[in-house]
């Protein structure tokens, strides 16, 4: 288990879907397919649209080991407003499962 904040919130305007996201709220995060130029893990709300992706740091061990068949779920912990740069705006919670 551990926190991370979600990037990418400013590009296509994936901010519009913070004014519906509320703390405790379940995420689905889904990993970039294989052989993509990164392994990203996308972070989307439950109605499928993306919110934006974990930090390339994270989605570099994350998205393999979700790939090979590990389960992960992100759960919202905090939502700011447009008053906090955008890489910090949303922060959540993911639990990992085998």
């Amino acid at each position: 288990m551990f926190r991370a904040t979600i990037h990418g919130l400013a590009f296509e305007d994936r901010s519009r879907h913070l004014a519906g996201v509320v703390p405790l709220e379940e995420l689905v995060l889904i990993p970039d397919p294989p052989g993509s130029e990164s392994d990203d893990v996308w972070v989307h709300i439950p109605a499928g649209d993306p919110l934006g992706h974990l930090p390339r740091e994270i989605g570099a061990w994350l998205g393999p080991w979700m790939r090979r068949g590990g389960r992960a779920q992100a759960r919202v912990l905090r939502v700011s407003d447009e008053s906090v740069p955008s890489w910090k705006r949303l922060l959540v919670e993911i639990t990992c499962r085998t």
